[in-house]
């Protein structure tokens, strides 16, 4: 068969299938609304099946090796392998295969190496910077899609972002919103609105001019983005907000009362971990 390439804009928004066929068509690479679905009414009016090259990558090796020996690599409802992107503060960042279920705290200290510089954990993204974080004690999960959507998170991209105590989480979730509110295509209302609206918010927050009521509205204002989208990336937005003002509530009251970012006052903020998405 013929493969031909073809090189995007780099707008993170044509992740999303139907955007990306808008894209490919030259068009605006904005999401469409379905049905038809692409399998039906895709590229060019044509039906179209669109895979991640993760999941291509595998099919020779799954044709060659047989199905059931690939399956058995994995989980029972998980087969396979999965590509782990560690990074932020992990000893030995990089791209693992591993199979599927593979302990994330056994990923973090024996695979990553733990955390550099004499630091403890403080959470873990474990699938993206749109996956809920995990923080230090809940760790202990198998990585595959029910194992981690059990634990409250996600798997996702299974890109692991690994946030150790002297990072900010303040300061973490207004750099998760930072790309989401660049990255917006727009066309949405709650996600154009809602991802600026955030962004300017935790800006002001982390500088020290938060009230109280602000941290209840961003969680407000995240919980209304949910599911009012054309294409998953308001609720990429939305879902990791939910769950650092949630399970890192007191970290944002500590920066309330005229306070500027405690870490940074004490002179222990260190670079902010790559993301992964």
């Amino acid at each position: 068969m013929d493969i031909y390439w073809h090189g995007g804009a780099g707008a993170y928004e044509v992740g999303e299938e139907s955007a990306l066929m808008e894209s490919l068509e030259g068009k605006r690479g904005i999401p469409r609304i379905r049905p038809p679905f692409p399998a039906v009414v895709g590229l060019w009016g044509g039906p179209t099946v669109i895979n991640n090259a993760e999941t291509l990558a595998n099919v020779p090796h799954i044709l060659l090796g047989g199905a059931e020996w690939y399956a058995k690599l994995g989980t029972p409802k998980n087969g396979g392998t999965r590509l782990f992107c560690l990074s932020g503060n992990i000893a030995k960042p990089g791209v693992y295969e591993l199979p599927m279920g593979y302990n994330l705290r056994k990923m973090i200290y024996e695979v990553g190496g733990g955390i550099p510089n004499g630091r403890t954990l403080k959470a873990v993204v474990p699938g993206g910077s749109s996956c809920p974080v995990l923080k230090a004690d809940e760790i202990d999960v198998a990585m595959d899609f029910d194992s981690v959507q059990k634990a409250g998170s996600m798997l996702g991209s299974g890109g692991v972002v690994v946030i150790d105590d002297a990072q900010c989480i303040v300061k973490f979730a207004l750099r998760t919103m930072k790309f989401y509110q660049h990255e917006s295509c727009g066309w949405c209302i709650p996600c154009r609105e809602g991802t600026d609206w955030l962004k300017k918010t935790l800006i002001r927050f982390h500088a020290g001019g938060g009230v109280r009521k602000d941290i209840d509205n961003m969680q407000y204002l995240a919980e209304n983005m949910l599911g009012r989208t054309f294409c998953p990336l308001g609720d990429a937005a939305a879902m990791p907000t939910i769950a650092f003002v949630k399970k890192f509530r007191k970290e944002f009251e500590d920066h309330l009362e005229g306070r500027p970012c405690p870490y940074e006052k004490e002179g222990v903020v260190e670079q902010l971990p790559v993301m992964a998405h």
